[in-house]
């Protein structure tokens, strides 16, 4: 048996195979364009359905044996990333407006006064990030989109629902429970549109998809030889918790892609920490399972940035980054695409402050990604013992990140040999959450070994950041 897991990213889109102990077979993908314009980030919705057809067929191509058959896919897709498509043509009305976006953060302004009600109903902070605000500003701005809204054409939300109606033979509807809550419309604890959000932010809720659980039977995936039943459907952070098994209560899991996210499994009623979000990452249609969740937009998008700043090969210096820093190095306040939690600050300045080399500067804004992880992690500490860190992610493969990370989080960081976190989880629910998946190994242990310059860098960018924000 086999599982064909396909994971449609900011970067590209991937097809990965595993077969029923959970070992990976063949993978592929394919690079897709992002388009960057001030506050706007977005892609070709079509060129993102094209890339996952592409790579899915070019998975298959790869199979030593071509009699083998796909039991079951899945697919995991960016979360807050919205499309407006026509229900009977399943074409695209708008771009792929992406979770990165923040066009509408005038809108979301005017709401502040009613943001205590939406965090409690949807269990975010009120953020031009999220879906809700993006599928209003297409109400109000694309002329395609008014149009099938007249002509009673019009489905809207997010690009995991608009995938589904592209890749599927049954062109569904539906839409399941980590990508609808990124909409901010979405009600955890009902399982369901909220109608009291869809009226606050304007979004007639005939416009959105059906909601189902994550495991459902969605529809068929034609593919190349054959077809097969498509039965889980995610974001990529949710099924970023399940590539290593089922979560574990002792364990911190952050994966570091274009943003990097860090999660901690909690029981439902677990209060919200301040600048912090709950999670959904599984759904039966019973029970739910949640998590808290922290957010740090500027990770890798963060290294593309730098990229533009200084005269290095920059994945050269990443890999050569050691303990041992320069005599000056400075601190980095990263504000690349908005400052995210706990702080929600959209517009702050991205700047170094103090002297040092570019390779110093490259350093520094590694260590802003994994202070802000620590941020992040001291405000969801809980009751329960915390025992370590699982890292996941291309980022991940900075060991200077994983020892930063160690030591200013008190908790030792377990890289695993596996990196392709979201392909594997969503592979991982497809199969139903089986008991006989083979653990995947630890690649490396980066211990809690502090140093006094790093600890005083730490503090020094803490300061800084907090008086740029009052």
């Amino acid at each position: 048996m086999l599982y064909l897991a396909l994971d449609q990213g900011g970067h590209a889109s991937r097809a990965l195979l595993f077969d029923d102990s959970g070992q990976q077979v063949a993978a592929a993908h394919v690079p897709v364009t992002t388009r960057r314009e001030g506050l706007r980030v977005e892609h070709d919705a079509t060129e993102l359905a094209r890339s996952l057809e592409l790579a899915a067929a070019d998975v298959l191509e790869s199979l030593p044996a071509r009699n083998l058959s796909i039991t079951a896919a899945g697919l995991a897709t960016q979360r807050s990333t919205i499309v407006c498509w026509e229900r009977t043509s399943a074409n695209p009305l708008s771009a792929a407006v992406s979770w990165q976006d923040r066009r509408a953060h005038q809108f979301v302004d005017g709401l502040r006064a009613l943001e205590p009600r939406v965090r409690e109903l949807s269990g975010l902070v009120l953020s031009a990030h999220y879906g809700a605000s993006k599928l209003r500003w297409c109400l109000d701005n694309l002329p395609p989109v008014q149009l099938a809204a007249r002509r009673g054409d019009l489905l809207m939300g997010p690009l995991s629902c608009f995938l589904l109606a592209r890749l599927l033979t049954e062109r569904p509807a539906l839409a399941d429970p980590a990508n609808a809550a990124r909409t901010q419309l979405y009600d955890p604890g009902r399982g369901d549109w909220s109608p009291a959000l869809l009226e606050l932010f304007g979004v007639p809720r005939e416009f959105l998809p059906r909601c189902v659980p994550t495991l459902h039977e969605f529809g068929t995936l034609a593919l190349a030889g054959g077809a097969c039943p498509l039965r889980a459907c995610t974001g990529d952070q949710a099924a970023a918790a399940f590539a290593f098994g089922r979560p574990r209560e002792d364990t911190v899991y952050v994966n570091v892609g274009t943003g990097a996210f860090i999660q901690r499994i909690v029981s439902p009623g677990t209060a919200l920490p301040d600048g912090l979000l709950r999670s959904v990452l599984l759904s039966d249609g019973e029970t739910s399972l949640f998590s808290l969740e922290g957010t740090v937009n500027g990770a890798g998008s963060a290294i593309d940035w730098l990229r533009t700043q200084v005269a290095l090969d920059v994945d050269r210096a990443l890999s050569a980054l050691s303990e041992r820093a320069a005599l000056q190095t400075p601190v980095f306040l990263n504000g690349i695409g908005g400052l995210g939690a706990p702080y929600w600050k959209h517009d702050l300045q991205s700047e170094f402050i103090g002297p040092g080399d570019e390779e110093s500067r490259v350093r520094a804004v590694v260590e802003s990604v994994a202070f802000l992880l620590c941020v992040n992690l001291e405000r969801m500490n809980g009751d329960r013992r915390l025992g370590r860190i699982v890292i996941s992610g291309g980022l991940a493969r900075c060991d200077y990140l994983c020892q930063v990370l160690a030591a200013m989080s008190g908790l030792r960081v377990e890289r695993m040999h596996q990196c392709e976190a979201t392909a594997r989880g969503v592979a991982f629910l497809a199969a139903g959450l089986p008991d006989e998946w083979t653990d995947v190994p630890v690649e490396r242990v980066f211990e809690v070994e502090a140093e006094a310059a790093l600890t005083a860098r730490f503090a020094e960018w803490r300061a800084e950041l907090e008086r740029r924000l009052d």
